[in-house]
C-alpha cells in the first residue's frame, strides 16, 4: 500500500516522516508567509530518508487569517494564527496530488496539542477519512501522532538532533522571528528534550 505524508517542515510532520517513512511527501505552498522556509525543510528531510518529495503551488492567501497569512485574525478565530479550514484544504490538495500516484493512505503530523483546533481532533480525522475512503481512489486519512505530545513523538521517531535542526516552525516568515506560537513551541519542545522529561499530560 502507497503511502503520502503531508510535510509541512515543522517538528511534528519532519518526526512523522523520520518514523513512518512513506513512499511520498508532499509539501504544500498555499500562500503562507513561511512556504519557502517550510519547502526547505522538508526538501532536506526527504533527501536524508530517500523520499520522492512533492511541492504544490497554490496561492490562497487572499482567504487567509492571522499570523501564517500576515493579516488580522479572523473573528471566528480560537487563535492568532488559526487560518479557516486549514487542514481540510490541505488533506483536499495532498489527496489530489496523491490520487495519481497511487497512494491509499494519506497521513498527516497532528499531535496532542493540535485538538484545541477543531481541525486536529480525532472526530475531524475521522469525518475526512470518511469522506475521502468515499471518493475516488478510497484513501485514508490519519494522524499517527495523534496521541503523543511533540517530545514523545520525537523520541519515539528516534529523531536526531541535527535532524530536527532543520524543523521550520514559524509561522510569520522563513527566517524564525522567535514571538510565535509556532516559534515558542519550537524553544519549548527543545527545553523539554533537554531536560529529558515531558511534561504531564
Amino acid at each position: 500500500m502507497r503511502t503520502a505524508l503531508l510535510l509541512s517542515g515543522g517538528m511534528d510532520s519532519l518526526a512523522v516522516a523520520w518514523w513512518k517513512r512513506p513512499d511520498h511527501c508532499i509539501t504544500i505552498d498555499y500562500g503562507q508567509l513561511a512556504a519557502e522556509a517550510e519547502i526547505t525543510a522538508s526538501k532536506v528531510i526527504c533527501e536524508k530518508l530517500g523520499i520522492e518529495h512533492h511541492v504544490i503551488s497554490v496561492d490562497c492567501r487572499s482567504m487567509g487569517s492571522g499570523d501564517m497569512a500576515g493579516t488580522p485574525p479572523d473573528g471566528y478565530a480560537p487563535a492568532s494564527d488559526w487560518w479557516p479550514y486549514r487542514n481540510q484544504m490541505l488533506l483536499t490538495f495532498a489527496a489530489m496530488k496523491a490520487l495519481p500516484l497511487g497512494v491509499k493512505a494519506i497521513w498527516i503530523g497532528s499531535v496532542k496539542s493540535d485538538k484545541s483546533h477543531q481541525d486536529g481532533t480525532i472526530q475531524f480525522l475521522e469525518s475526512m477519512n470518511a469522506l475521502l475512503s468515499l471518493q475516488e481512489g478510497g484513501m485514508t486519512v490519519s494522524a499517527p501522532a495523534i496521541d503523543m505530545t511533540t517530545p514523545q513523538l520525537i523520541r519515539h521517531a528516534g529523531v536526531p538532533k541535527n535532524i530536527l535542526g532543520w524543523a521550520h516552525s514559524c509561522h510569520k516568515a522563513n527566517v524564525a522571528c522567535a514571538n510565535c506560537r509556532g516559534c515558542n513551541k519550537y524553544f519549548e519542545v527543545l527545553y523539554e528534550l533537554d531536560g529529558g522529561m515531558d511534561r504531564p499530560g
